[in-house]
């Protein structure tokens, strides 16, 4: 079994189209263990899930999506806007999930379609945004651009919030959300114990 609880470490020679590609291999495994665990297992799993969802599209919408928009050819703006689109839809999703918990009705059909739009959400990022990021951005810059998503990442929200959806929206709310969402896993961890 994968040890999902470790995130994944850029290396010195990892870029951010790397480190990002790792996080969806990383998201894939989380949907196989929630899909088909049961239990602890399956509860643990998903809020792994969601506690890397809510980071990864944080981190994203901050720092790769602003520079995505700025791409030559003029179809950034449109691409990004379709990506934030599919993150919205996801985080909805994901909030419903949450509040009815995994052993929910419904939540079994819920989680499918889930890891059905943001595996599709992840495939158009690797096949439109990746590529025009390596075709147009320096080496040296994607390579600081993992830390700056690892930066985003730790202290972004550990829950998802379709309403700060923006890099403007991220760097004002996000670390007031990251607090409160921090408090709240901290409370609930003793319980779930």
């Amino acid at each position: 079994m994968p040890d999902t609880d470790t995130p994944v470490t850029p290396g010195p020679e990892e870029d951010v189209v790397d480190l990002l590609l790792a996080q969806h291999a990383q998201i894939e495994q989380l949907f196989l263990l929630v899909v088909g665990g049961t239990g602890d297992t399956r509860r643990d799993a998903f809020d792994d899930l969601v506690k890397l969802l809510a980071a990864h599209e944080t981190a994203e919408e901050e720092v790769v999506h602003p520079l995505a928009r700025t791409l030559p050819g003029g179809g950034g703006d449109a691409m990004v806007d379709d990506r934030l689109d599919e993150e919205r839809q996801a985080k909805e999703t994901l909030q419903t999930l949450i509040k009815g918990g995994v052993d929910a009705d419904g939540f079994d059909t819920g989680i499918v379609l889930l890891r059905d739009a943001v595996l599709t959400h992840a495939r158009y990022e690797e096949r439109y945004e990746f590529p025009q990021l390596r075709q147009h951005v320096p080496v040296d810059r994607l390579r600081s651009l993992a830390t700056a998503v690892r930066a985003a990442e730790a202290s972004a929200p550990t829950r998802p919030h379709p309403s700060a959806q923006s890099a403007k929206g991220n760097l004002a709310a996000g670390p007031v959300l990251a607090v409160i969402d921090r408090v709240r896993d901290a409370v609930r961890k003793p319980a779930d114990s």
